[in-house]
């Protein structure tokens, strides 16, 4: 084990109570589903600072903490309402799949969508991962999120593999074309079809077809929250898969 990997660990058990502890005075105005997402915000930070065991025990560190602290009655590790309870348990699994993501090659990129926005369409798509009685509704729901988000004319969803030949959103938000990384800072996305693949379990599903409006310049942390959103389909869909073949 590594000195980084025993800071990460170290940072894993801490952190999560560290920043309980500051939000605590404001605990009776500040919602559940907020602080629900500060601490999200930790758990990726310590993933990938570390490696995913570290990611797994902030989760758990955050989700204790929260409802020895912040759901009532408090400072009792019990949860009376149910609302908060389900928060709890999604804390759990937003934590643990997006700390996953930034584990994967010790991504940076995760630890880059802090935007109170985009976490938070991140944990409603958990939450509807949850409870759809089909892989479409979530298909359908990431389909509107990344036409807001990423500001396109168009998004669609097809099943089976990149065909190739249009650009592609990479896992870190980039934009390539063959062998070439397009500038979508300085040039915006391409005016025409960006493939962003669907993968779960090393598997690609699919893809979501993309038509930017012209001049479209969505910032790296649209870009990042596009890919974690479009990974919870892969989750989503590799879940309903090992269903039917069990």
């Amino acid at each position: 084990m590594t000195i980084r990997d025993v800071v990460a660990i170290g940072a894993a058990v801490l952190g999560p109570l560290t920043v309980a502890a500051v939000i605590i005075p404001s605990r009776a105005t500040v919602s559940t589903a907020n602080v629900a997402l500060l601490l999200v915000v930790v758990v990726v930070a310590v993933a990938a600072l570390g490696n995913r065991f570290a990611g797994a025990i902030a989760a758990l560190s955050s989700a204790v903490w929260f409802a020895f602290l912040f759901t009532q009655p408090y400072e009792q590790f019990a949860i009376l309402r149910s609302v908060d309870l389900q928060t709890a348990a999604l804390l759990v699994i937003v934590g643990l799949m997006t700390s996953q993501l930034a584990v994967k090659a010790r991504r940076v990129k995760v630890l880059a969508i802090t935007d109170a926005d985009y976490l938070a369409r991140v944990h409603e798509v958990a939450m509807l991962a949850q409870t759809a009685a089909a892989p479409s509704e979530v298909i359908d729901r990431v389909a509107r999120h990344l036409t807001q988000i990423l500001y396109l004319r168009r998004c669609h969803f097809e099943y089976g593999p990149p065909q190739g030949g249009l650009p592609r959103m990479e896992e870190d938000g980039t934009i390539v074309l063959g062998h070439r990384r397009l500038d979508v800072e300085r040039h915006g996305l391409p005016d025409r079809e960006i493939e962003l693949p669907v993968v779960g379990d090393d598997y690609c599903y699919g893809r979501y077809l993309l038509r930017p409006a012209p001049g479209t310049r969505p910032s790296r942390q649209a870009r990042l929250a596009a890919v974690s959103l479009a990974d919870q389909v892969g989750n989503v869909l590799a879940a309903a898969t090992s269903h039917h073949a069990s």
